[in-house]
């Protein structure tokens, strides 16, 4: 069960570097780094069944009536899933790379990215208010797009050692279609009869609101928002058509290229998530706000703590791409740091743009929706622009 008592780490510190300088390769490495280069002896071969491979727990995560993945070892601490070898293999990868290339992984700028909208304040403030539908909103949406996270067992490119000039054995490279991303994909969307991160999501939303909405609501309620539910994957005709329209590398494999933005899109909405996990984990725990005593919270922790094997390992897959050459379908070599610097700046710029303008624009819609007919409609909508930071009409 998801005991009061449970624990879970803290919210780890990224990196603050922001921008272009957080994917350019540093030939600086501290003496600790460099000592811990030793590591490079540790195993850096794995096999899929192995990093998909879970700790025995003492003791399952049970919440809401849901079976979730992961559980509790016998000091009660939380145990991610499928990370006996998969975490220890990541670092492994890490210590190597900075041992044969003398550069840091790839930093995710935390910092880049603003508070969540709305923010607490302004999230607190509609609960007072009795208005919880465009929170119970928001909940949904992350856990249907935690679903999405199960697409990327659908990407690839093949033999990755026909991409790169120098050695890909051992690395982190080598194993994304050999056990990383179907254990990305079986934790996001669950495995088996283990729920996943978005049935997390839900059964955290579900205990924190007792219910609140029925499947015919959730699927108006998504398109409102422009989300459709995850079916079965898109066609690889569509998937080429594009990829296609994206290309910027006309040299480098369409598949390579499509799986490196990809692998980025979800690195970046994956560092984005820790903002997000603490608006949610404060929010939770707010027993005058919401029911559970606090269960959703820690389920939230539980899904925060899962998060950090995916960081990881596309940090160090991205940084192992960005310090080789690729070589392009001509044979011609380009530099690494060009390729994944070029597509780094276009995924940041979405993100920051255009993607994250249109998020500002359906959480506004979702409050006025919810306010609809209410006969403080207006006076509410003041109050809760008066707590925030952002404000989206002039974004």
């Amino acid at each position: 069960m998801l005991r009061a008592g449970a624990r879970v780490a803290a919210l780890p510190a990224w990196g603050h570097t922001s921008g272009r300088e957080s994917v350019r390769r540093s030939d600086e490495v501290t003496d600790r780094d460099a000592d811990g280069g030793t590591m490079g002896a540790e195993r850096t071969e794995w096999t899929a069944i192995e990093l998909l491979e879970s700790d025995e727990v003492a003791e399952p995560l049970l919440a809401g009536g849901v079976r979730c993945h992961g559980g509790f070892g016998s000091d009660g601490g939380y145990l991610p899933p499928r990370t006996r070898f998969r975490t220890p293999a990541i670092e492994a990868w890490q210590a190597r790379h900075r041992d044969e290339f003398r550069s840091e992984i790839i930093e995710a700028p935390l910092d880049m990215w603003p508070e969540p909208y709305p923010n607490l304040a302004q999230t607190r403030y509609l609960l007072g208010e009795g208005v919880r539908d465009p929170i119970v909103t928001i909940l949904t949406r992350i856990g249907t797009v935690e679903g999405f996270g199960a697409l990327i067992r659908h990407v690839g490119f093949g033999d990755p050692q026909r991409h790169f000039a120098e050695s890909v054995a051992g690395t982190a490279v080598a194993h994304l279609e050999n056990g990383l991303f179907e254990a990305h994909a079986r934790d996001e969307a669950g495995w088996e009869s283990e729920a996943g991160h978005k049935d997390m999501w839900f059964a955290a939303r579900d205990i924190a609101f007792e219910h609140p909405v029925t499947e015919d609501e959730t699927a108006l309620m998504l398109e409102r928002m422009g989300i459709s539910t995850p079916g079965a994957p898109p066609s690889p005709e569509a998937m080429l058509q594009a990829a296609s329209e994206m290309r910027i590398f006309a040299d480098i494999d369409l598949s390579l290229e499509m799986t490196i933005r990809r692998m980025i899109s979800i690195l970046l909405i994956e560092v984005q998530a820790f903002h997000l996990f603490a608006w949610a984990e404060d929010l939770l725990s707010d027993d005058g706000l919401v029911a559970g005593e606090g269960a959703a919270a820690r389920l939230v922790a539980c899904i925060r703590a899962d998060e950090t094997p995916h960081v990881e390992y596309l940090r160090t897959a991205l940084t192992e791409m960005r310090d080789r050459t690729f070589v392009g379908e001509s044979g011609r070599g380009h530099p690494g740091d060009e390729v994944i610097g070029r597509l780094w700046d276009d995924a940041v710029a979405d993100s920051l743009g255009p993607r994250r303008e249109q998020q500002l624009r359906t959480t506004v819609a979702e409050v006025e929706h919810a306010l609809a007919g209410h006969r403080r409609r207006d006076e509410i909508l003041e109050g809760f622009h008066a707590r925030g930071t952002v404000h989206p009409a002039t974004a």
